[in-house]
C-alpha cells in the first residue's frame, strides 16, 4: 500500500484484513467512555444492528465471462471526479478517539482521493481541517437555532474552501442513548466542538408546555430554512437524513442538490427503516441522475455495491473509519478506506461489472 502518510506501516496489526477487524482492536484503544458514544445509538440499538444486517441479509447475483478490462470504480459528484464512491461521513468529537483527530480523516481522504464530511462539532477548527489533506471537503451544518447563527458558519466554510454544504435534517434533538447514559458519557476536559463555542439558545418553556415541543423543537429547522439556505449560497446543499419519499419530493421541489439516505447510524430514533431499505423508493422519487447516497451499515465493499445497485450515486462510511482511526491514525483510515475499494473492485469484477454504471438492481436479489 502507497504510505504518503509518514506513518509506518507496522502501526497496523497485520491481522486486521477487514473493517470487522478494526472494530475489535479499536476496544483496545478506547475508554469506556469514548467507546459508549461511539458504538451507542438510540433506545436498543435496533436500527443501528438493522441496517447492517440488512445490507448483509441481500444475495449479489453474479455475472460470469464478462470482459472488465480497463474497469475502475470512478465516480463524479458536483463536478468533482473522485477515485472511488466510498466519502467519510460527518462524525463528531474526533480527538475523542485520536489525538490527531479531524486532520487524520483529512489527511487520509486526500491521500485517498475521496472527500470527507466536516461535522458541524469538529474538536478541530474548519479551517484547520480545509488545510489538511488535499482532497475535497464538505461541511455538515447542524442548524444553530436561527439563520444568522447558521450563516456564520455557512460563511467560514464558504471562504475555507469547503465544496458542498450538508444540511442534517433527521436530528433537531439528540436520540436517547441508553448507552451513553448507563456509561455516563461526558467529554473530556479540552475537548469541545470549537467551531460553534456558543450552543443554540433553547427558550424556556412556559409553564405546561414541553421542554421538547416548545424548546428544542421551536428552534429546530423547517422547510422554509431550508429555501432561505439556498437562496443563501452558490455551494451544492444536500439534506442529510431522508427516509420519506414525499421529504424526498418536498426537498427536489425546493432546488436541493443531492441527498443523503441516512437513519443517523439509528442513533437519533430507533426502529425506523433501514437506509437501504429506504433508498429503492427515493431513488424512484428523485429520477436518475440526481445525487443520491446512502448512509448506514456500510461494512464491506460488497455493501457498496448493493447500494448503488439499489440508487446510491455513493456511500457514506462512520464508525468503520473512526475504529481505524483509533488503532491507527491517519495510516488506520487510509488502509480501512483501500480494504473496502478493493472489495469493492473484486465484487464488480465478479459481477460482470466494469464501471458503477453496469451496476444494476438485477446484481442484487431482493425480496
Amino acid at each position: 500500500m502507497k504510505n504518503p502518510l509518514k506513518t509506518p506501516l507496522t502501526a497496523i496489526p497485520r491481522d486486521i484484513v477487514a473493517a470487522c477487524d478494526y472494530e475489535r482492536v479499536a476496544r483496545q484503544h478506547l475508554d469506556d467512555n469514548a467507546w459508549a458514544y461511539l458504538q451507542g445509538a438510540a433506545a436498543d440499538e435496533l436500527t443501528a444492528a438493522a441496517n447492517v444486517d440488512a445490507l448483509a441479509a441481500l444475495p449479489l447475483l453474479p455475472r460470469m465471462l464478462a470482459d472488465v478490462r480497463g474497469g475502475h470504480t470512478r465516480c463524479s459528484l458536483f463536478g468533482e471526479t473522485l477515485a472511488h464512491p466510498v466519502l467519510l461521513a460527518p462524525v463528531a468529537y474526533q480527538k475523542l478517539f485520536h489525538a490527531d483527530g479531524e486532520k487524520a480523516t483529512a489527511l487520509a481522504a486526500g491521500a485517498l482521493e475521496t472527500t470527507m464530511l466536516l461535522s458541524s462539532l469538529a474538536t478541530t477548527t474548519l479551517e484547520a481541517v480545509a488545510a489538511a489533506g488535499q482532497g475535497p471537503k464538505w461541511f455538515q451544518l447542524y442548524w444553530q437555532g436561527d439563520r444568522q447563527a447558521s450563516l456564520a458558519l455557512v460563511r467560514r466554510a464558504e471562504a475555507a474552501g469547503y465544496r458542498a454544504l450538508v444540511l442534517t435534517v433527521d436530528a433537531p434533538l439528540a436520540g436517547i442513548r441508553n448507552r451513553e447514559q448507563r456509561a455516563g458519557f461526558a467529554l473530556p476536559s479540552g475537548l469541545a466542538a470549537v467551531n460553534v463555542p456558543q450552543p443554540a439558545k433553547i427558550p424556556p418553556p412556559g409553564p405546561g408546555a414541553s421542554p421538547v415541543f416548545d424548546g428544542m423543537m421551536a428552534i429546530a429547522p423547517r422547510w422554509d430554512d431550508v429555501a432561505w439556505l439556498l437562496g443563501e449560497t452558490r455551494l451544492p446543499v444536500l439534506l442529510k437524513g431522508l427516509l420519506h419519499p414525499a421529504d424526498a419530493r418536498q426537498a427536489v421541489g425546493l432546488g436541493v442538490h443531492g441527498l443523503i439516505v441516512s437513519n443517523h447510524g439509528g442513533r437519533v430514533l430507533d426502529t425506523v427503516p433501514t437506509s437501504i431499505d429506504a433508498l429503492p423508493a427515493i431513488r424512484a422519487t428523485v429520477g436518475a441522475g440526481f445525487p443520491l447516497l446512502l448512509d448506514g451499515g456500510i461494512r464491506r465493499g460488497s455493501d457498496v455495491f448493493k447500494a448503488i445497485a439499489l440508487g446510491a450515486s455513493a456511500v457514506l462510511v462512520g464508525r468503520p473509519y473512526v475504529h481505524a482511526l483509533a488503532v491507527a491514525g491517519a495510516l488506520g483510515v487510509a488502509h480501512l478506506i483501500r480494504i473496502l475499494r478493493e472489495e469493492l473492485e473484486v465484487t464488480m469484477a465478479l459481477c460482470g461489472c466494469r464501471t458503477l454504471a453496469d451496476i444494476t438492481p438485477a446484481h442484487v436479489l431482493s425480496a
